[in-house]
């Protein structure tokens, strides 16, 4: 624990958490202040100045991050069998239909998105109090349920990520690993935002973006300039 806290307030001697910094500054930051021996994750957490109890506040969307998120995502394709070369062929990891409908009854999760077709959403809808917890349930509005199969797989797989603002009124979304360059972390992290300030619902009233903070798996949360994006 010593160890721990020792690290900790090393990184915290290399910024000032007080000060608020330009999304350059914090990419640089987060990578000189991750001591984790895995590569970390890098996130966002921004808080936003809506009601999500609101149905017309509701902010939820999907970006493509110029340099993908740095993982390796576990793509289920439940399709019907004219359409499972086509999924594997795209990179899907799993393809299927019945057998794996059931896998899923039987408590099977160990997957990262699940792509399917407007045909078989009885069956898939059936899976819902499986997968709803888990953010599993495939959603037309986030592209995962779609006829152009391929499509949706080689974009699951090539930095495709969903987000939308929890209970709290915040997004936390991945945007790369601190083993990215600073300006891959920045890019990815600009892209999201821009993505968020689109999606400003008409009904949303006073400052859209109340803060941005940039953290990694184990690091302290590094707070950007708000100014930027207002």
């Amino acid at each position: 624990m010593a160890t721990l806290t020792k690290k900790r307030k090393t990184a915290e001697s290399k910024y000032n958490a007080a000060k608020s910094y330009s999304m350059t500054e914090a990419s640089s930051i987060v990578k000189s202040i991750t001591f984790t021996k895995f590569d970390a994750s890098v996130d966002l957490a921004i808080r936003l100045g809506v009601d999500p109890r609101k149905a017309n506040q509701m902010v939820r969307g999907t970006v493509t991050l110029p340099h993908g998120t740095g993982k390796t995502l576990r793509v289920l394709a439940l399709v019907t069998p004219d359409k499972e070369q086509e999924a594997k062929e795209a990179g899907a990891d799993f393809a299927g239909l019945d057998e794996f409908v059931e896998k899923i009854k039987g408590g099977w999760t160990d997957i990262d998105v699940i792509i399917t077709m407007p045909s078989v959403m009885g069956k898939v809808g059936a899976l819902g109090r499986i997968l709803g917890p888990r953010g599993l349930m495939p959603n037309p509005k986030t592209g995962t349920v779609t006829m152009d199969v391929a499509k949706a797989v080689q974009d699951a797989k090539g930095g495709k990520i969903d987000f939308k603002v929890d209970k709290s009124g915040i997004i936390h979304a991945s945007i790369g690993k601190v083993s990215f360059d600073a300006q891959k972390i920045t890019e990815n992290a600009q892209e999201l935002m821009q993505t968020v300030m689109k999606l400003k619902p008409s009904s949303a009233k006073g400052t859209y973006i109340r803060s941005v903070t940039m953290s990694s798996t184990m690091s302290p949360g590094i707070q950007i300039d708000t100014k930027l994006y207002s």
